[in-house]
């Protein structure tokens, strides 16, 4: 027997019926027998599956398809609409609302997945036992309306489900299944009440630090905004309430950028409301607890939770996983500057020791920073020559935290740690050489052209010249603001040239990515910004000693054309060279 099509995505995966032999001879008349009133349901006719009704009192309970379900389960299925739904619970006895299907769903289970917080009001209200029971897989609805992310829906059922002691939600297994529901869809302030209902959810059954620390959206550490976007979360409800009502409502991505700021917010209470709980436990077993959420932030960059399980249990400094890294190690490995920076500042008198312990492979942490770092970390660092940059960084950070024995130490394989740097960087060495090459050489006929143009109207001055020699128009104050600005042109393309001509015979070291390099392309990418404002502004200079005697103000739509490359190249170039500024000649990894 074919399923019908609006039922198939309620099947339990887990759980599926063998429809040749579990629907009894009498189910199968019933679903044949009622074809028209699954018909009149579907298609979404109140007048016809009234009249069902009418002729047919028992048609309310029926089960009209394979999986069991009665009308009303359904009318909410096919999304029947609330006026439909409210007929049909009318029709109906408190008890027939708890008719479950084949996989033990009532007609709640099934709204609570779809979200219809009208509709669960209504059939709560005519039997409030509902939000209590339980299908087969041993989920209320409650679990559902969490496990599908309807937070509203999740926050009604919550102060509906009964904590009594025959259902107990918040407890044992059930409890385990609605915190990990909870923490999956984000919905940390119901986490946080469930610990309120529960304290032992910390840790029995399920560990939600485990979880939350490997979700980098959870916290401020894992998200990217631009600058406005900081500058918003930053400033986020630090003015008047109204007023942020009024920007919320009236722009929308403040709103989201706020949202986000209070997901961030509960996230890390949650996180230390769990330390709270679980440091009262005797020490062992709040070092077993703690222990891989500990080393799992560590290795994806979550600061903020490695900082909290510290700031609780500080002997978390020492915990090792499988390969003997501790959190240090993995910081290191992973390139996470905020938690080396963090477990730097707490390491206290175990700072030389961790740094002298061996992993399994005999590394030590300056030859875990020598190996090439994950490609997503990488990723981050704008610009080609900046994760080769970024790296050196790394390692002359590290070399100086180490003892200077260690420096030259070998591991299992008889690699020193420059060795090991050397050898795992050549791919991307060679990569960045070929890039710097090609912007050099671009950037180069892009200066070389500016140079020529700028040269040509130095010798040919607009206007002409007397027969004396002078400029016509010599004693013009646009004719001086075309002259300073067409020698600025001409020095600062000239310059650009020089400075990426270095590049072309540069001696490409390793230790020349650190400052040598990065400094060549930043003057000259500077030098030719400067370069193409300079040139437009002398042309704009030359078309208003043209033409300003008929029309003074052709100095508007002339500045406004002249502003447009200079934007394009500011919008192009810029943000990778203000990084590479940045990483060059901005704050260490220790002050990051």
């Amino acid at each position: 027997m074919a399923l019908p099509s609006t039922t198939q995505s309620w099947m339990n995966s887990t759980n599926i019926p063998n429809f040749d032999h579990d629907i009894p001879a009498a189910a199968e008349r019933d679903i044949s027998c009622y074809l028209p009133l699954h018909i009149a349901i579907l298609q979404g006719n109140w007048e016809n599956a009234s009249k069902i009704f009418e002729n047919d009192p028992n048609a309310i309970t029926a089960r009209l398809t394979a999986l069991s379900e009665t009308p009303l389960l359904l009318a909410v299925k096919a999304r029947q609409g609330i006026l439909f739904v409210r007929k049909l619970v009318e029709l109906m006895q408190p008890e027939a609302l708890a008719l479950t299907d084949y996989f033990g769903n009532t007609a709640l289970h099934a709204v609570a997945v779809l979200g219809n917080i009208i509709e669960a009001k209504l059939i709560v209200e005519k039997n409030p036992d509902l939000p209590n029971i339980w299908n087969n897989d041993g989920f209320l609805p409650l679990h559902l309306a969490a496990m599908h992310g309807q937070r509203k829906m999740t926050l009604f059922l919550l102060s509906v489900t009964r904590d009594d002691e025959k259902s107990k939600p918040y407890e044992g297994e059930a409890g385990a299944t609605l915190m990990r529901f909870a923490i999956n869809v984000g919905f940390y302030d119901l986490a946080l009440d469930l610990l309120g209902r529960n304290p032992k959810l910390a840790w029995k059954d399920f560990s939600p630090l485990e979880v939350m620390a490997q979700e980098h959206s959870a916290f401020p550490s894992g998200t990217c905004f631009n600058i406005w976007k900081c500058f918003i979360y930053t400033l986020w409800q630090k003015f008047h309430v109204v007023l942020w009502k009024v920007l919320e409502t009236s722009v929308p991505p403040i709103n989201r950028i706020g949202q986000t700021k209070m997901m961030h917010h509960q996230a890390i209470h949650l996180v230390k409301r769990i330390c709270r709980e679980v440091i009262g436990l005797d020490n062992t077993k709040a070092s077993s607890i703690l222990r891989l959420p500990f080393l799992l932030a560590a290795q994806y960059g979550i600061h903020e939770i490695v900082k909290e399980i510290l700031d609780s249990f500080p002997d978390a400094i020492t915990f090792v996983d499988e390969e003997n890294h501790t959190a240090f190690h993995l910081a290191v490995m992973y390139r996470h500057e905020k938690v080396f920076k963090v477990m730097h500042q707490r390491s206290g008198q175990y700072k030389f020791l961790l740094s002298l312990l061996p992993d399994n492979d005999g590394n030590n942490m300056l030859h875990l920073v020598g190996y090439k770092a994950r490609q997503q970390r990488l990723d981050f660092s704008s610009g080609a020559v900046l994760q080769m940059q970024r790296e050196l960084q790394w390692f002359k950070v590290v070399e100086k935290f180490v003892l200077p024995q260690e420096r030259k130490s070998k591991n299992c394989d008889g690699k020193t740690p420059l060795q090991i740097f050397i050898e795992e960087h050549k791919e991307l060495m060679a990569y960045e050489g070929q890039w710097m090459m090609g912007m050099a050489t671009s950037c180069t006929v892009a200066a070389s052209l500016i140079a020529t143009v700028v040269f040509a109207a130095a010798i040919t001055v607009p206007g002409g010249s007397t027969v004396d020699g002078f400029p016509i128009f010599s004693k013009k104050k646009a004719f001086i603001v075309f002259a300073i600005s067409d020698g600025l042109a001409l020095v600062s393309a000239l310059s650009t040239v020089l400075s990426f001509l270095s590049i072309f015979t540069s001696r490409y070291a390793v230790i020349d990515y650190l400052y040598a390099l990065p400094m060549r392309l930043i003057i000259g990418l500077l030098a030719l910004f400067l370069s193409v404002i300079t040139m437009m502004t002398a042309f704009s200079a030359t078309l208003y000693l043209v033409f300003s005697k008929e029309n003074a103000l052709i100095l508007i739509p002339v500045a406004t054309l002249a502003c447009l490359p200079v934007a394009l190249f500011a919008t192009l170039q810029l943000p990778p060279l203000l990084n590479m500024i940045k990483s060059t000649y901005g704050p260490s990894i220790f002050s990051q």
